[in-house]
């Protein structure tokens, strides 16, 4: 999708947009447009649905169509009609099975994809119900995942760009988040933005206080050759080092530098280490005043 050594740019052929009909995933589907809009993408509305045993029982005999998926069908067309214009042509699709196996396999069908959800993700029941559907999407695809939490702004459904003026980029180094800074820095040149690049040094592992200065001056060095090279040239990126814990850092930065997206790297290791690292990403989607991009490495 981008290429982490020159110049990287950003290849996305299709914005595939999953929705669950709620006031925030309305909010995704603006953030969704602008994004088709701005890659000249086309843009997919999906929803993923199971049918229930009365519907299924009727749907038996091919040669008829339950009511539920009927209604899905209709709320489907409806979001996509209110999403196109004359230069973006929106598509409905209908999946059926679990959300986020079927939109990552759609997802997959049609790429290179940037997939965008919304999610409520408040309270523990909340997120229990909604927010582990857009959790459990960052889990299983491969692909940039836009998501849009409870407390990212709305925007006016008449806007014709997209507002991001700044981005920050909270790295750890690995291979995920190297290609995160690279997504970020492509982004920031398409969009004209300025970058922030963040590392958080827990405090638990400075063994030895007295040599904080070094500490943070290794890990400034660390970030900007973490940086493509030319960077300088086309986003003006700015380095920070921060000392605590990793989600109140990333929030505090967010709302002092006026953030307008947060792009995150999530390492795929393994079932369990992906589970922990997205667990730990989801909480800050849900927590940051602005959409988070996770990119999975």
């Amino acid at each position: 999708m981008f290429e982490p050594r020159h110049k990287p740019k950003v290849n996305v052929s299709t914005v595939v947009y999953a929705t669950d009909f709620s006031p925030c995933s309305e909010n995704a589907g603006t953030y969704a447009r602008l994004l088709a809009l701005h890659f000249r993408a086309r843009l997919i509305v999906t929803h993923a649905f199971i049918l229930t045993q009365a519907a299924m029982e009727l749907e038996a005999d091919p040669r008829k169509e339950s009511q539920q998926r009927k209604d899905l069908k209709h709320l489907l067309a409806r979001r996509a009609t209110a999403l196109s214009s004359d230069s973006l042509q929106v598509v409905p699709a209908l999946l059926e099975g679990d959300p986020h196996h079927s939109v990552s396999e759609f997802a997959e069908m049609h790429a290179p994809s940037l997939i965008v959800v919304g999610t409520h993700g408040g309270g523990r029941v909340e997120r229990g119900l909604i927010g582990s559907v857009a959790e459990e999407i960052l889990r299983s695809t491969q692909w940039p995942c836009l998501t849009v939490g409870p407390m990212a702004p709305s925007i006016s459904t008449s806007s014709v760009t997209l507002p991001i003026k700044r981005i920050l980029c909270a790295t750890d180094f690995t291979p995920a988040a190297v290609r995160a800074i690279a997504f970020a820095v492509a982004l920031a040149d398409t969009c004209e933005s300025e970058i922030d690049v963040l590392n958080v040094v827990p405090e638990r592992t400075i063994e030895h206080p007295e040599r904080l200065a070094e500490l943070k001056s290794h890990f400034y060095d660390a970030l900007d050759q973490s940086l493509p090279r030319r960077a300088q040239e086309y986003s003006q990126p700015q380095t920070f080092v921060e000392v605590g814990n990793a989600h109140d850092r990333i929030l505090e930065h967010v709302k002092n530098r006026s953030i307008d997206l947060l792009v995150l790297g999530i390492r795929k290791s393994s079932h369990l280490g992906l589970e922990m690292r997205t667990s730990g990403a989801f909480r800050i989607i849900v927590d940051t005043p602005c959409p988070v991009l996770t990119i999975t490495g």
